[in-house]
Parts: structure tokens; C-alpha cells; sequence
């Protein structure tokens, strides 16, 4: 396996996620949103049919968000739908169950823990736990440990959170500072 081209793909993976959201939530621009969208699907999906542990996380974000009513624009249904056609197309590896599952509730609990939080404590460290969204790395973490999936994956992964948070400040820094 090309270790390099799975943490580019994880990297652009989370790395247009981010700008897909923001180009939505904060631009209202569903065109940005959408064309983003689409290359987060191309990057995650490309990842997934080549890696089970990218197939497991990305997987586990897809249907984590989709239960909790986070898939909320037509730009995350038709990036749903790209997904869904590469690895339909493609093929996934094989993959437990039990992991698959193990992802869902991870990225589930993220979600809701990250919308709710905040709601029903002032305790710091739960409120910044759940901002951050520690569970799935915490779960990604002890799948790598516990070698069900590879540590270059979990590597790869805390690289997707990071160029998500980077596409966060860039996306505030250089799009949302060019209008004004």
C-alpha cells in the first residue's frame, strides 16, 4: 500500500469536508459547498475501497452524521451519493461488523455529545472533550492498538482532524475576510 497516497487522501479528505461546511453554514454558498462536497466523496471514498481502517472511520462519520440529523443540505446528500457509487463501484474491503458498528456509535457520540454538551454542563473538560470530538479518535486510537486496523491509519486519521481544523481557519482567514 502507498502509505503517502492514503494520509493525502485522509488529508484532503478533511480538509474539504471542513470547507464544504463552512462554504454552507457561514457563506450560504451551496455551489462552494457542493463542488467541495464532491471532492471530499472523491478523497473519502478513494480512501475507503483502498483501506478497511479508512472504509471503518469514513464509514462510521458517514452514518454517525446521517443518524444524527447532521446530513442537512442537498451538498451532504450528493456527497452521500458519490460515496455510496465509488464504493459500490469500486468494491470496500472486508470489514467486521462489530467495527462498522464500533465507528457509528463513536462518530454518533461525537455529534451528539458536540451539539448537547454544552447544554447540560459547565464541566470544561467535557464541554472541550466533546468540541474537539475525542471520542472517535479515543476508538480509532484502541482499534490501531488493539490491531484491528493499522497505526499509519490512526497516523492518517489524527491528520484528517487536523487539516480539518486547518481548512477552519483558512476558510475564516481567507474567504470569509476577502467580503469585507
Amino acid at each position: 500500500m502507498n502509505y503517502f497516497i492514503l494520509g493525502l487522501l485522509f488529508f484532503m479528505s478533511g480538509f474539504f469536508m471542513k470547507i464544504s461546511d463552512d462554504a454552507y453554514d457561514e457563506k450560504k454558498d451551496l455551489i462552494m459547498a457542493t463542488i467541495f462536497g464532491v471532492l471530499c466523496a472523491l478523497a473519502s471514498g478513494a480512501a475507503a475501497v483502498i483501506d478497511s481502517g479508512a472504509a471503518y472511520i469514513f464509514i462510521g462519520i458517514l452514518v454517525g452524521n446521517l443518524i444524527a440529523l447532521k446530513i442537512d443540505g442537498i451538498h451532504h446528500w450528493i456527497t452521500l451519493i458519490i460515496f455510496i457509487l465509488i464504493s459500490l463501484i469500486f468494491g470496500l474491503p472486508d470489514l467486521s461488523l462489530a467495527i462498522v458498528l464500533v465507528c457509528i456509535l463513536a462518530a454518533l457520540s461525537d455529534e451528539v455529545g458536540h451539539e448537547l454538551i454544552a447544554n447540560y454542563t459547565e464541566n470544561m473538560f467535557l464541554i472541550l472533550f466533546f468540541e474537539y470530538r475525542f471520542v472517535m479518535k479515543i476508538v480509532i486510537f484502541l482499534l490501531a492498538l488493539f490491531g484491528f486496523i493499522s497505526f499509519w491509519t490512526f497516523i492518517f486519521f489524527i491528520l484528517f482532524e487536523l487539516s480539518y481544523v486547518m481548512a477552519g481557519w483558512f476558510f475564516e482567514k481567507i474567504v470569509i475576510k476577502e467580503n469585507y
